[in-house]
Formats: C-alpha cells, structure tokens, sequence
C-alpha cells in the first residue's frame, strides 16, 4: 500500500561550514514538523520514504531511499529561480533574528509577516518546480525550502 510521506530527512553536511544558533533551530523545526506530517509522493514510487538532501553544480539533489534505506532515484531540480527567494529569505531572518534579540522587537511582527510571505511564495514555487515528479502538500514545500535555505549557507 502505498504511504507518500517522508519518514527520515538528512542534509548533505559537507556543503555547509557554519550555521548561527537560530538558523540551526529553523533546521531542527523544519525536520521535525516535516517528519510528523507531510505528504511526498514522487511519480513511480510508492513510501514511505527517505530522503537525503544536498547542492551539487548548482542544483538541488533529492536522493530517495526507501523505507529500509535501499537507493530508489535521484530527482535534481535547477536552483537559478531560488536565488533571489533564498537571499531574501536570509535577509528577512536576520531581521527577524536582530529584533527578537533587541530590547524593544520593534516592528517584529511586520517582519514576521514578510517573512511568511515570502517563505509562501517560495514554497509555491518548488510546488511549481517538482510538478511531474514529485507530488507534496504546500507545508512540506514550506519546510522543504527552509531546509533548501539551509543549505545554501556558505
């Protein structure tokens, strides 16, 4: 029986060199939230699956496994579109992040709202981009790209 979801999330390490204390927490929210429920259903397989992201030439890579960890494919997607909403994104959450640290979060929630705007409109833009190969719900292309984010950190 089919169950499209993913049970297991990894990130490929070695392309990352330092991440701050917040954007690790943003980390362990995303794996978490997305393991409790999520729905992936890449064309061709049935889950429950894991999965191992990483960048690599400039593209994300999506190795899947399934539920036993045995390689099924890897489903690559061209990064060139999420530039500008990656950059963005860190923008706005050193913002955010600089505001909750201050004294007076002055201006926290305006910032809270650009963020979850922006983090929508990135979420709906990997739907668009994984349309054809992999079906998922628009909370677990939210957290797919905050993990995406992550990522991208050099």
């Amino acid at each position: 029986m089919a169950d499209p979801r993913i049970i297991d999330v990894e990130l490929d390490e070695r392309t990352i060199i330092r991440r701050s204390d917040e954007i690790e927490q943003e980390k362990r929210v995303a794996i978490f939230d997305l393991l409790e429920k999520n729905r992936f259903a890449p064309v061709g397989y049935e889950g429950p699956f894991r999965i191992r992201l990483r960048i690599e030439e400039g593209r994300l890579a999506i190795e899947l496994k399934d539920e036993s960890g045995a390689p099924l494919d890897t489903i690559r997607l061209g990064l060139a579109r999420f530039k500008r909403p990656v950059r963005d994104y860190f923008a706005i959450c050193e913002s955010y992040f600089k505001a909750v640290r201050s004294d007076s979060p002055k201006g926290l929630e305006a910032i809270d709202m650009a963020r979850r705007a922006l983090h929508n409109e990135a979420a709906e833009l990997l739907q668009e981009c994984l349309a054809g190969k992999v079906e998922t719900d628009f909370d677990t292309a939210r957290r797919l790209f905050t993990l995406i984010c992550v990522l991208h950190i050099k």
